[in-house]
This record gives structure tokens, C-alpha cells and sequence, in this order.
């Protein structure tokens, strides 16, 4: 199947958190794990959320940092502490009824492996080791938690038409 194809048939955009909304860092305090998230990714996901497409997290770590993110941005889905990520994607999909055949999905790491392996459109952060490239579709130009999530959704968005939508508010202010 052709690129332009597989996006074509994204409705849902999974993401990691840790390397893929964040840079990977993990800062540690007293009470919880310090995150930087980046705002350019919680826009556009916010902005694929208006647009209908379904927009959530799959993480194999958990943080109070995640979850209050999560809110922030009212995602259709969220599942943090899934050790077993395949099988929690799997879980995922019954959940939200979605196919595989219909969700693309952002990654950094080999635990990341078989999401990529099974959605229609898989990608990895610019900064993923070299060896994930056999498992993606394409590798982002950003690094994790530096805009990697914003380059798909836009593209996403883009490919099927979305993006004069998705920017019209904007440019009538002017």
C-alpha cells in the first residue's frame, strides 16, 4: 500500500509519552516525576480531536505528570503503566472499536515494536535508534517532546484534506 494511502485511512493517532511527548528526560522531585511536554504537540492534537479523528496514549510508564496532561488535552483514550503494550493496544482497540488497519502510531523504542508492526501507519521520533527505521513507515524530522507529534497530526491532517479546516479559525483573525 502506497503512503499517501495509509494516511488516508488513519481515523486514530496513538502516541507513546516518554520519548515521543517528551524527551525522554525523567526528572525526579520529591513527590513525583518532573515532564516537559511540548505545546506545539498539545495543539494539534487538540486540533485532530476537533476534526474527528480519535487521539489518545499508550505508555508503558505511569506519572502523575501524564495523567494531568491527559486532561488537559480531554484525549479519547489513555493507558499509562502497560507493561505489555501489545497486548494493552489490543485492549485499546476493543475498547475504543478501532482496527489496527485505521490507527497510526508514534513510537520511540523497540517496546514500541509491535504497534508499529501492526498499524497502517507507523512512525518513529527523529531521535529513535537507527534500528526502529525496519519497523516505521517514516521517521519524523523532530525529536521526541520537540514537536514529533505535531509533524504527524499536521501531515495526517493535511493528506486527508483537514488542514484549510484546521487552520481556517486562525488565518480569518488576522
Amino acid at each position: 500500500m502506497r503512503f499517501r494511502e495509509k494516511i488516508l485511512r488513519v481515523n486514530a493517532i496513538i502516541f507513546d509519552i516518554d520519548g515521543v511527548l517528551t524527551d525522554g528526560l525523567l526528572g525526579y522531585g520529591e513527590k513525583d516525576e518532573m515532564k516537559f511536554f511540548h505545546v506545539r504537540d498539545g495543539h494539534g492534537i487538540k486540533m485532530a480531536r476537533r476534526l474527528g479523528l480519535k487521539v489518545g496514549i499508550l505508555s508503558g510508564r505511569q506519572a502523575e505528570a501524564n495523567r494531568r496532561r491527559s486532561k488537559e488535552l480531554e484525549l479519547d483514550f489513555f493507558h499509562e503503566g502497560k507493561k505489555d503494550k501489545k497486548k494493552a493496544f489490543e485492549e485499546l482497540l476493543r475498547e475504543q472499536s478501532l482496527q489496527a488497519s485505521e490507527c497510526a502510531y508514534l513510537g520511540d523504542d523497540m517496546i514500541d515494536i509491535p504497534m508499529l508492526k501492526a498499524c497502517v501507519l507507523s512512525a518513529v521520533t527523529a531521535d529513535a535508534p537507527a534500528y526502529m527505521d525496519e519497523f516505521c513507515d517514516f521517521r519524523t524530522r523532530a525529536a521526541g517532546g520537540r514537536g514529533a507529534a505535531r509533524e504527524l497530526i499536521d501531515m495526517v491532517l493535511m493528506e486527508k484534506g483537514l488542514w484549510e479546516k484546521a487552520i481556517g479559525k486562525y488565518k480569518e483573525q488576522g
